[in-house]
């Protein structure tokens, strides 16, 4: 018989499935552990990607070319209004940085209280600049946005924000509707979301009053803005972006003054290095649990090499080679190892596929994806195997070396 032939390996892999089913309540037991493992690999680099792709797509969402400038205490003492910034800087940055921003906006908040259904209610009143829409990424849900002249006259209009409309508004359109916040009055003009998550980037909260900055201005007399956020033409001209703006801001003012200039690019790569590191973490547990597995693949095949002594040197003393005796108990091995990585791996992709389609009758989880990544599929079912092929070696050696005359004197 030629080891290479065609009826070697049908004769070898016929024994190796007698064998397992022979005892079909062990070869599954010990598959367990691959099925876990190889599942887990699947379902950890899934989550981990799907949670990466969320996090980035939300954080995107708010302008991955954005620059936020914010006055900060100075070692000096606190703050003086001519620390702030100003409109003026605003409109400087505007002019000396034409060929590299695209919109520049101000704001300053404040916190208020509303009256709804009779009970005071703590709300953010938020003065914001022309051009703040598209630094936010707003999206008018009813009603429409502010016109350029209720930007510039003051008028006494504002914007809710979603949670804000349905909690004050409960049962009628807030459009056209009159809004008692502290002592003032204004006249809603539309109901506004911040589309992608903010990850505490942006001055608007849950419930949030959005009136135009002059205004806010006119009320309280604080000419400076707490924020002023700059949105690059392209990421690369961020960091130029982020130090010109510094250098601005530094120039205009006295020279104990200081500011915090930071940019998006910093969130998103700390946002890529948490997601990465964690998908390490969480795929060196799933080996670990497929090295169990295979540490009770290599001790099953030890008690089952034990158990077949005698039926071991009975094929010796028929003819067979030691390659044909460990091939056989390699292939069992291997059966039990890619069998089971098949099942984990089927697990591993029903999981996310169910989720994909659960989650789209989930309320507030729109955007979020549950991704099979089919390398992952690849890796574990590789991982898998490999796992029965190094742990099933020793004993299907320990069997090829056993001497016929001593394994048939066995009991």
């Amino acid at each position: 018989m030629k080891q290479n032939s065609s009826a070697f390996w049908s004769e070898t892999w016929l024994l190796a499935m007698q064998a397992l089913r022979a005892n079909k309540m062990r070869a599954l037991l010990t598959m367990l552990g691959v099925i876990i493992g190889s599942g887990s690999i699947v379902l950890v680099v899934t989550v981990a990607l799907g949670g990466q792709r969320y996090v980035l797509s939300q954080i995107e969402g708010i302008g991955a070319n954005l620059v936020s400038a914010h006055a900060i205490n100075s070692s000096e003492g606190t703050l003086t209004i001519q620390d702030q910034i100003s409109p003026a800087d605003l409109e400087a940055i505007r002019q000396d940085m034409p060929q590299t921003v695209e919109v520049v906006a101000g704001t300053n908040e404040l916190p208020m209280t509303v009256i709804v259904n009779g009970q005071e209610r703590p709300v953010t009143l938020v003065g914001i600049t022309e051009g703040f829409d598209r630094i936010r990424n707003l999206a008018v849900l009813r009603g429409r946005y502010f016109d350029s002249d209720e930007m510039d006259s003051r008028g006494k209009v504002c914007l809710l924000t979603e949670d804000l409309a349905r909690r004050a508004f409960p049962f009628d359109h807030p459009d056209g509707k009159s809004i008692r916040v502290g002592e003032l009055q204004f006249n809603v003009i539309g109901v506004v979301k911040e589309q992608g998550a903010s990850f505490a980037q942006t001055e608007i909260k849950k419930e949030s009053v959005i009136i135009p900055f002059s205004l806010l201005e006119y009320y309280t007399g604080t000419p400076y803005f707490r924020t002023l956020d700059v949105k690059a033409d392209r990421s690369e001209d961020i960091p130029g972006v982020t130090s010109e703006v510094a250098r601005i801001l530094q120039n205009r003012h006295r020279a104990g003054a200081q500011y915090r200039v930071q940019n998006s690019t910093g969130v998103l790569e700390t946002a890529r290095e948490i997601a990465l590191a964690l998908m390490v973490v969480l795929i060196l547990v799933a080996l670990i649990a497929l090295v169990i597995s295979g540490v009770g693949i290599m001790n099953i095949m030890l008690v089952t090499v034990k158990e077949r002594t005698r039926e071991i040197g009975i094929r010796k003393a028929i003819g067979a080679t030691r390659d044909a005796i460990r091939y056989q108990f390699l292939m069992e091995a291997m059966a039990i190892s890619g069998t089971g990585a098949l099942a984990g791996i089927a697990i591993g992709v029903a999981i996310p596929l169910v989720l994909g389609l659960l989650v789209r009758f989930i309320p507030g989880a729109e955007g979020i994806e549950v991704p099979v990544s089919w390398v992952s599929v690849v890796i574990a079912f590789v991982v898998s195997c490999s796992t029965g092929l190094i742990f099933g070696y020793l004993p299907a050696n320990r069997a090829a070396q056993l001497e016929p005359t001593e394994s048939l004197r066995y009991e």
